[in-house]
């Protein structure tokens, strides 16, 4: 495939702005920034404090594990910018669909970039979301995907992404 100039020109653009932004990014695993014990403890901990807050259907207390700045997006593909908006939205959802609904997020990864930011997977279970004729929904499975920022040395959602995983009926045991 050839590339026009102006093409390989932003392209080249974007590589140079990303790596002033960003600093260098490591090329071997021995390059990356390893966090702390401790941070990764505070960053399992905001997991906690998001999906307790969220099981207890305390809007305000989830969008405090997000930073002021926060980008989200749901897993119907709703984004939402700002602790306040995040706030709103998670208050709309316990008020409906979510108002019985109980949340599990465990880490799986966690990789540092810098020693302030961090993206993080989680496997996350849903279970009691109301159906819009009010029964109960399935069990929802999916995963939570969001970068991590360090601010006045507290761990806080910067960017939150989720995917829920398709239902997958078990296999019949002959």
């Amino acid at each position: 495939m050839k590339i026009s100039a102006p093409v390989k020109a932003a392209l080249l653009f974007t590589l140079l702005l990303v790596g002033r932004i960003v600093g260098p990014i490591p090329t071997r695993a021995q390059d990356s920034p390893k966090g702390s014990d401790a941070d990764r403890a505070e960053i399992k901990q905001t997991f906690v404090d998001f999906y307790q807050s969220y099981s207890r259907h305390d809007a305000h207390a989830t969008a405090m594990t997000f930073t002021e700045d926060a980008d989200f997006t749901n897993m119907f593909g709703d984004y939402f910018h700002g602790r306040e908006a995040v706030e709103q939205k998670f208050a709309d959802l316990f008020r409906g669909a979510l108002r019985d609904a109980t949340r599990t997020d465990i880490v799986r990864n966690i990789r540092f970039y810098t020693p302030g930011i961090a993206l993080v997977d989680a496997d996350t279970v849903l279970i009691g979301t109301k159906r819009t004729d009010g029964s109960v929904g399935p069990v929802r499975k999916g995963l939570m995907i969001v970068v991590m920022t360090k601010q006045n040395g507290v761990w806080r959602i910067s960017n939150f992404h989720e995917a829920e995983y398709p239902y997958r009926a078990e296999p019949a045991i002959p």
